[in-house]
């Protein structure tokens, strides 16, 4: 095995680790201790300790989340790719042990402003399940149950995953109240947006796509005066039947006002859309293998 393949490994296996740990702070500061079970496994196991400790139960939500992978991962493990796999396990044993761990020594902030816990909740949650998400690994949870629904019963994961992140939702309300069940949702969706713009990044890349009689002019400008690589697209027009060169570039985005420069000046009347690139990799953008 090459030092790459190890220095990419070791980084994952820090990434699961830290975002673990940062998973579990904000579950113990944010969510368990304020009632809401925003979603997934952890918001069972929240319901589920908030239950046995009116009963006079202590009831770990850390070792309940672990149990209740465990099993759902029985389901899928011969689906998926054993660094997957690998991943996966990891993540989940230590998001529940971490959980566990802090739980005695993490304080309760903002107790009772439930907006301001929902908020930070799915923020913290986010941050940390978004580095675990990064490696290809995961957490388990609703998503593994949304995969075993979709192939038996023929329904979008997506789908799945609402329905099912909904029920323990909406389970939790006669355990907590309405009000935290509302909170619990908007804790789920900020934690759903933070964990996309953790994977995506800041998304500052945009691709741009001319089509202009002034092809060329415009694609020496943008591979001389803007420093970037520059692809011709052969194309038809089908109303009018004539071939047409489509100009496809990356760029930055502080270039696209440069750019705009560049294609007025050549022709006013070119056509040009510009659209958001997730990510970049190759010669001039990030290095694929991280």
């Amino acid at each position: 095995m090459n030092a790459d393949l190890w220095r990419i490994r070791l980084r994952d296996l820090v990434l699961i680790i830290c975002g673990s740990a940062i998973f579990a702070v904000g579950v113990d500061c944010f969510e368990v201790p304020n009632g809401l079970a925003a979603g997934g496994v952890t918001g069972l196991a929240t319901v589920l300790y908030a239950l046995a400790k009116a009963a006079g139960v202590y009831l770990p939500v850390g070792i309940q989340t672990i149990v209740m992978n465990a099993l759902l991962l029985l389901l899928v493990i011969k689906t998926g790719n054993r660094g997957y796999i690998i991943r996966t396990i990891i993540g989940i044993v230590s998001c529940g042990l971490f959980t566990d761990l802090f739980a005695p020594y993490m304080p309760t902030l903002v107790n009772g402003d439930l907006l301001l816990c929902a908020l930070w909740g799915g923020v913290v949650t986010g941050l940390g399940l978004g580095m675990v998400f990064r490696t290809g690994g995961n957490t388990g949870g609703t998503d593994i149950l949304a995969q075993v629904a979709a192939k038996k019963l023929g329904v979008p994961v997506g789908t799945a995953m609402i329905v099912a992140d909904g029920i323990i939702i909406a389970v939790s309300a006669p355990v907590f109240s309405i009000e935290n069940a509302l909170y619990a949702t908007v804790a789920m969706y900020i934690c759903g947006k933070v964990i996309d713009a953790v994977i995506d990044g800041p998304r500052s890349e945009r691709a741009a796509y001319i089509i202009s009689t002034e092809h060329a002019r415009i694609a020496n400008a943008i591979m001389y005066d803007l420093n970037r690589g520059c692809t011709e697209l052969r194309a038809r027009g089908v109303w009018s039947g004539n071939d047409r060169p489509v100009l496809f570039c990356v760029l930055g985005r502080n270039q696209v006002p440069l750019l705009k420069e560049v294609v007025a000046e050549a022709d006013p009347e070119a056509i040009v859309f510009i659209s958001e690139v997730h990510e970049a990799f190759g010669e001039g953008f990030g290095n694929i293998a991280g």
